[in-house]
């Protein structure tokens, strides 16, 4: 059984659990996970809460590859307003922060959120994994290579999966230096890897389990699933669910996801196959 102290409050993780993408940007890759503006977040909030998400994920900036990178006051204005209103709204949710800068991390967290998810495992932002060992909080460590802005522009590996498990070794070593108790590892599924390698990581997801740390995994509606069938992102959403499905079976813990009741279906049912929630 895996645990995690989210500032007092401890989320057991006795089955996979899911956390549901609430992107407070205009120009996220997937139109329908745009929402601008603090009452709309909370709309959406309580949708993905009422269809059994497990964490809510807010951020502010666009990882996109080729995204715009915002300067630090305008991603804290973005999200610190409706994490203070969910955290409100919602006392007893558990939010994640997705950032990679350490002062937007410190303020959210302060504001109520009580996870840290950097997608740059700490390499953009010197002073992240400091912070986030201050904060006590969930660290999500994910592998990127290159930047946002660089990451799509033909990455190379001798093997991807030795490469981003010697990666999360070094890494976990680092947070549990800086004093982070619990460190979640993200593989980073599109993050500077092309779609064979993320078609490689995900065969090979079992070998993380020897990290002994929750594992999180990604595909929502990504290119990965929309480029390999010739669709667009808003059609995504069955080849989303049968990739969350293998990474299920793969051993992942946290799905990362904008549709929630999809996912939440396919943990029941991989469940029902190792006994997880036998059927009364």
């Amino acid at each position: 059984m895996l645990t995690l102290n989210c500032k007092g409050k401890l989320l057991v993780i006795e089955k996979p659990i899911v956390m549901g993408i609430l992107n407070a940007t205009p120009d996220s890759f997937y139109e329908g996970s745009r929402f601008m503006g603090a009452e709309k977040i909370l709309q959406q909030a309580e949708k993905l809460l009422n269809e059994g998400a497990d964490i809510l994920d807010i951020g502010g900036q666009s990882t996109r590859p080729g995204s715009t990178r915002l300067n630090e006051q305008e991603e804290l204005v973005r999200i610190l307003e409706p994490i203070e209103l969910l955290h409100k709204r919602f006392p007893e949710t558990i939010i994640s922060v997705d950032t990679y800068r350490s002062k937007i991390a410190a303020e959210a967290v302060f504001a109520g959120a009580s996870m840290v998810n950097d997608i740059s495992g700490g390499y953009l932002d010197p002073h992240m994994i400091t912070t986030v060992g201050t904060l006590n909080v969930p660290y999500i460590c994910t592998h990127m290579k290159g930047t946002p802005q660089t990451m799509h522009k033909d990455p190379v590996y001798e093997n991807v999966t030795r490469e981003v498990l010697d990666y999360f070794i070094k890494r976990i070593d680092a947070c549990q230096k800086a004093g982070i108790d619990d460190v979640i590892i993200d593989p980073g599924f599109g993050f500077g890897k092309t779609i064979r390698h993320n078609f490689e990581l995900l065969k090979n997801l079992p070998l993380f389990k020897m990290l002994e740390k929750p594992l999180l995994t990604g595909f929502s509606r990504k290119s990965t699933i929309y480029k390999t069938l010739g669709i667009t992102p808003n059609e995504a959403l069955n080849g989303t669910t049968v990739l969350n499905t293998i990474a299920l079976l793969n051993g992942a813990n946290i799905l990362r996801v904008h549709d929630v009741k999809e996912a939440k279906e396919a943990v029941v049912l991989v469940g029902e196959m190792y006994g997880q929630n036998p059927i009364a």
